[in-house]
């Protein structure tokens, strides 16, 4: 027997509709707010959010229990409207399907968030499971987003430039970081499962160490890494850059969802977003955009 449910869910978030889209989007922050509960452990196996694209996941949770999701986008408009499919499986057996469509409009505090779960359980009733597993979800989403940080720059060259000055190991230590800044590398290795360990220097001499760890480069499409304070110090912040084709270019997407409120305060007042940008304006130079 099949039973049918309507469940909705709203939010108020201070962050700005287009930092929350990609909060809602973005395969690494995905990860960091995805999970139904804080006791499940959710392991991502495959992730395309574009049309069409799939995203499969397996939930493990207490009590050994494994459910495994699978969600195709069906359709995504930036900053406004998502709808996607998802089933939901456990030990080949579908125990549910269901239509989820996330609704962003401006706000005067930032973002009116609403999520609609049209949800069809098929194996048992997963209302309970769901609307606990989304309460969950969209709280830890609005959380997340208020403490990302969003940054984006239209280039005027071809994507696989763009690409190319990124993730080329002799090439992304002479434009990486804010003017005036250089790197001095320890060691890079760019590819999913690599690092970069490296020192950046300021214009005054001040040095700051740190290490990238990539657990996603996926060619042309995104790259995904975490910032740590110093060779295997302290994580302070889970990342991400997206490369997309556009009339006269490509439009670079660089994330950080930061590990606490803190950081992301601390960052916004010594002007990380400003010096995010100067970044990206060295990028262009290096794709051979200006």
């Amino acid at each position: 027997m099949t039973a049918f449910a309507t469940l909705t869910f709203d939010r108020q978030i201070a962050a700005p509709p287009e930092t929350v889209w990609q909060v809602w989007t973005a395969p690494a922050a995905r990860a960091v707010w995805a999970a139904p509960t804080a006791d499940t452990a959710v392991e991502v196996l495959e992730t395309d959010p574009r049309r069409g694209g799939r995203e499969i996941s397996l939930c493990h949770a207490p009590g050994g229990e494994t459910y495994r999701c699978e969600v195709t986008w069906l359709d995504l408009q930036p900053a406004l409207r998502s709808s996607c499919a998802e089933v939901v499986s456990s030990e080949g057996q579908t125990l549910s399907t269901a239509l989820v469509t996330a609704e962003l409009a401006p706000a005067p505090a930032g973002t009116d968030l609403r999520v609609t779960v049209q949800l069809a359980s098929v194996g048992q009733d997963m209302q309970a499971g769901y609307r606990e597993g989304f309460e969950a979800g969209v709280t830890g989403l609005a959380q997340v987003a208020e403490r990302s940080m969003v940054i984006q720059r239209r280039i005027r060259a071809p994507r696989h430039l763009v690409w190319g000055a990124w993730v080329n190991s002799e090439r992304l230590p002479q434009w990486w970081g804010p003017d005036g800044f250089s790197c001095r590398t320890t060691r890079i290795d760019l590819r999913s499962g690599g690092e970069w360990v490296f020192d950046m220097i300021a214009p005054d001499g001040t040095v700051f160490p740190n290490h990238h760890r990539y657990s996603e480069i996926s060619p042309q499409d995104r790259i995904c890494y975490t910032l740590h304070w110093g060779e295997n110090g302290p994580k302070h912040a889970d990342a991400w850059a997206s490369f997309e084709d556009t009339e006269d270019g490509t439009l670079v997407t660089l994330g950080m969802v930061f590990s606490t409120a803190g950081e992301y305060a601390e960052a916004r007042g010594f002007g990380a977003v400003e010096l995010g940008l100067q970044t990206l304006g060295k990028l262009a130079r290096a794709a051979g955009a200006d």
